[in-house]
């Protein structure tokens, strides 16, 4: 197999891998969208990009997000279901590409969790109005003799992104965490906090949820698939942290301007990420859609965070004690992989 080059801008025209068995779902009809009941009343609405749920009740419709890529195909789905309208309107998160048809919702009441209406204000996008109710933790939603519970559980994708439960019909909504059959998005989904991200899957595996909905991608996910995304997010940070390890420095310098220090941050970050993502790839192939096409940004964004977040910060941690060379940085010898601290004092 072709290695990954430590650069994170594909060819345009480069040729991916082929979709495996695990990644694909229902085929998106001529209409543009797919609409299908997954609990009792319960619909999940995707166009194969994006996805969403909606209940119908006694007190009209509750709804969970507004994709724009879906737009108006949403009220049509709905009209396909039920002649009732949006009454209750929930804002998983405040990112516009889930939320950005949220308009479309005239009349309907808004929830979102508190740092979302603070974000959503910031904003000002007519296209995702303000909610009439806030929570910080918990808030139960209820429409008739339906109730769906919210969750927030600290900061994760984004701050105020929520857990969406429906304890009836065992259904857990949580977006841009889990993507069933596939990597997750570039940069691990271009989360915010990725110490938070990387605990919200084992917090997902705290509800007893039978289906689960990620917002993203072909298909609905189970218990199962929380459980592989965990394990190949595992793989690739085990693998992040052995190439801060290993990754040979000097490497870099063959190929930069030793006095250009973006330039030699650059290429180490690229050289270390590719590393890592070589040793993954290969293992998930088959498993997992995209892993050739996003491993790379995902590794890329766990070098990232281990260094920033957890404090492994490999050679560039706490300067050892060298002879003085009158120069902030000086040119490792080859030989030199980013040994220990207590290793690089007694040189």
């Amino acid at each position: 197999m072709t290695k990954l080059r430590p650069r994170l801008i594909a060819d345009t025209r480069s040729i991916t891998a082929p979709v495996p068995p695990p990644a694909k779902g229902p085929a998106i009809p001529k209409s543009g969208y797919l609409v299908e009941e997954i609990g009792d009343r319960v619909f999940w609405l995707t166009d194969g990009l994006y996805q969403m749920i909606f209940m119908t009740t006694a007190e009209g419709v509750v709804a969970v997000d507004a994709p724009a890529t879906i737009g108006h195909n949403i009220l049509r789905a709905i009209a396909t279901v039920t002649k009732s309208h949006v009454t209750h309107a929930i804002y998983s998160h405040h990112h516009a590409d889930h939320t950005g048809a949220m308009i479309l919702y005239q009349g309907a009441r808004f929830y979102a969790q508190n740092e979302v209406a603070d974000l959503l204000r910031q904003a000002a996008d007519p296209n995702r109005p303000l909610p009439d109710v806030t929570f910080d933790d918990h808030l139960t939603v209820r429409a008739g003799a339906d109730r769906v519970e919210l969750a927030y559980h600290g900061p994760n994708h984004s701050p105020g992104n929520i857990f969406t439960y429906l304890p009836t019909h065992r259904i857990l909504m949580l977006v841009d965490v889990v993507f069933p059959g596939w990597v997750p998005f570039a940069y691990l989904a271009e989360s915010q906090n990725i110490p938070g991200w990387l605990e919200a899957p084992a917090q997902a595996l705290g509800y007893p949820f039978h289906t689960f909905i990620g917002g993203h991608l072909t298909r609905l996910g189970t218990r199962d698939d929380v459980v592989i995304q965990q394990e190949y997010v595992a793989d690739l940070k085990a693998q992040a942290a052995s190439a801060i390890d290993t990754f040979n420095v000097a490497d870099v310098f063959k190929s930069v301007d030793p006095a250009n220090p973006w330039a030699i941050f650059r290429g180490y970050l690229d050289g270390v990420a590719a590393q890592a993502a070589n040793a993954v790839v290969p293992r998930w192939i088959d498993r997992l859609g995209g892993a050739d096409v996003y491993t790379l940004a995902d590794a890329y964004q766990l070098v990232e965070s281990l260094r920033i977040d957890y404090g492994h910060l490999g050679p560039f941690g706490i300067h050892p004690l060298l002879p003085r060379t009158g120069r902030i940085w000086s040119r490792p010898p080859s030989s030199w992989r980013g040994p220990t601290i207590a290793a690089r004092e007694t040189e």
